[in-house]
């Protein structure tokens, strides 16, 4: 069994209505950026990159990310 990280960045996106254009210019990301962290491709993650996120899409950092167990 392995454990990853899910970003559930489209579901937020479309609960609050957000474009990833309209996110990228309120939190100062590029749209590549946005969209390897939306595709679950980052590496890492900064924590101001984060709170920008929540203040922005006005959530918590669990609604970002989550933890997902997977049988390999």
């Amino acid at each position: 069994m392995s454990t990853s990280i899910k970003v559930n960045l489209d579901l937020l996106l479309v609960q609050r209505k957000v474009s990833l254009t309209e996110l990228s210019e309120q939190v100062g990301i590029t749209m590549a950026n946005l969209s390897i962290l939306k595709r679950g491709k980052a590496k890492a993650i900064r924590f101001s990159t984060l709170i920008a996120l929540c203040d922005v899409l006005e959530c918590q950092p669990g609604d970002i990310l989550e933890l997902e167990e997977s049988n390999d």
